[in-house]
């Protein structure tokens, strides 16, 4: 396992403060302050490439031909 030194400012050492205050370690803190970073990247990322694929031609254009197909009835 890693260990890893941040020098952090006081702003940063006020929050890290109020996030230990219930007795959880700094270490699980920012155990778990990582992963939320990690799942708020991932979550952007794919926001990211559903707009880009609502919005390519190509698959808009295949969209429309199922829906030809198919009809545009309903599923509801």
């Amino acid at each position: 396992m890693g260990v890893l030194t941040v020098e952090i400012d006081p702003d940063t050492e006020r929050v890290l403060s109020e996030l230990t205050s219930d007795g959880r370690s700094t270490t699980d803190v920012i155990r778990e302050a990582i992963h939320i970073a990690g799942r708020l990247r991932w979550m952007e990322q794919a926001r990211t490439d559903a707009e880009r694929l609502g919005n390519d031609p190509d698959d808009l254009a295949e969209i429309r031909a199922i829906r030809r197909e198919l009809g545009d009835a309903d599923a509801w």
